[in-house]
């Protein structure tokens, strides 16, 4: 269920009409003679500028000048309005992570009648001894692929989309996702918690949530009203859940403000289709299953653009989904968005030095591998002519954790498998 929930979320962003992200256009200030009635006209005008300087939130919005330091050179914010994204007390999202994994331990048991989820003091008792995630307490589990590496991380996004839409920057929200996980494997479950489990949904889940608080952002506009507003408020909370359910308990998906109040980059999004076959044992040509792919592309930001960079301001994802294989309906996810970075500029050469995550999870019909990565990378843009340009693209990723169904992972060389 939550898979299909995120597949969603690939069409929703994907296919959003151009039309919604259209510039405001501002009401016209002048007198029409030829309409007649002046002073009806007159009257009109004063009580449009009147409302362009008031809002539904009682803030109003400060003058500033459209400059390097609060504007990107879209236009865009570089930060989210501190005025209208101010940090909550440090319970609310913390009770909103209790509530959480409260619900889900409720689905899991009554719902789904999972056996882990049928807890209970004894087994609270358990697992609250179990020590530190390194002692003999815990361990490594056997669970499915797709449950270990894909729902985990998807979960950690919950979590850390509680502290992010309640004001808490990316390095703030972090610490909730560890919490949150740690919660779930000590309460939520009944059995010797596992280790993997909590790495992957913390620092998965961070990439993650906050791959999906910029998105969202990205289709949010405070500043639109009627059917458009509508449409907004539903495929942001397509995309980030718990981002729209807050904005309905917070009021902010009802509020009107006169000016752009989150932080936006430039989106490149590119889709592929066609069919993926297998070839079956006699290695014939077309001899296998045949499946529907799609192939969803995002480019997030401008790498290339001198400005001051925080956490995920640049990103690139690829996801394939593969229709006609049951269950493993997101076959490959892969992708990776920067952590730290400064830009630099040699003549007409652009360069991008800084330190990545990178996310890479295939899940496909002939084997399963997953990673986590963190390392160094280069990335340069160099204009051949007006219409074209040359990217070279240079990543270090050093893996600390993966997982795969074909046994241990040999960089060099293996000797046979017993």
């Amino acid at each position: 269920m939550m898979q299909t929930i995120y597949i969603l979320f690939f069409f929703a962003f994907s296919l959003l009409d151009a039309a919604l992200l259209h510039a405001q256009s501002p009401a016209r200030d002048t007198v029409v003679p030829a309409k007649g009635d002046i002073k009806g006209q007159l009257k009109e005008i004063k009580e449009r500028k009147n409302a362009a300087h008031t809002d539904s939130a009682n803030t109003e919005p400060q003058k500033s000048t459209l400059d390097s330091t609060k504007f990107s050179r879209y236009g865009d914010l570089l930060n989210d309005d501190p005025d209208y994204t101010k940090r909550s007390a440090i319970w609310k999202p913390a009770v909103q992570v209790v509530t959480e994994n409260v619900i889900l331990n409720l689905l899991d048991r009554f719902v789904l009648k999972l056996q882990f989820a049928q807890t209970d003091f004894s087994t609270w008792d358990r697992t609250l001894h179990a020590g530190f995630p390194w002692n003999s307490g815990w361990e490594w589990d056997q669970d499915r692929f797709g449950n270990n590496f894909f729902s985990h991380p998807m979960m950690g996004s919950f979590y850390f989309s509680a502290a992010r839409t309640n004001g808490y920057n990316f390095w703030q929200s972090a610490p909730i996702v560890f919490a949150g996980s740690y919660m779930w494997k000590i309460f939520g479950e009944n059995g010797k918690p596992e280790r993997e489990d909590l790495i992957n949904t913390t620092v998965d889940g961070v990439l993650l949530g906050e791959v999906l608080y910029r998105l969202s952002s990205n289709i949010l506009d405070d500043r639109t009203v009627g059917p458009e507003r509508v449409l907004r408020e539903v495929l942001a909370g397509l995309i980030n859940p718990v981002r729209g359910v807050n904005r309905l308990f917070d009021g902010k998906c009802f509020r009107r403000v006169n000016k752009e109040i989150y932080q936006k980059e430039p989106v490149n999004i590119a889709l592929f289709a066609g069919i993926h076959s297998i070839n079956n044992q006699s290695n014939a040509l077309l001899s296998g299953h045949t499946d529907e792919m799609l192939n969803v592309q995002i480019d997030y930001g401008n790498p290339f653009e001198l400005r001051s960079r925080k956490p995920f301001d640049f990103f690139k994802f690829r996801a394939e989904l593969n229709f006609g294989v049951g269950r493993k309906v997101v076959d490959n996810i892969t992708g990776y968005g920067v952590l730290l970075a400064k830009n630099l500029q040699f003549g007409k050469l652009g360069v991008l030095v800084g330190g990545f995550q990178h996310y890479d999870y295939y899940d496909t019909k002939s084997f399963e591998l997953s990673t986590i990565a963190f390392g160094p990378g280069v990335l340069t843009k160099l204009p051949l002519s007006k219409t074209s340009d040359l990217y070279v693209n240079l990543h270090l990723g050093i893996v600390p954790f993966g997982g795969s169904s074909v046994g241990p992972l040999c960089f060099w060389k293996c000797g046979p498998r017993n």
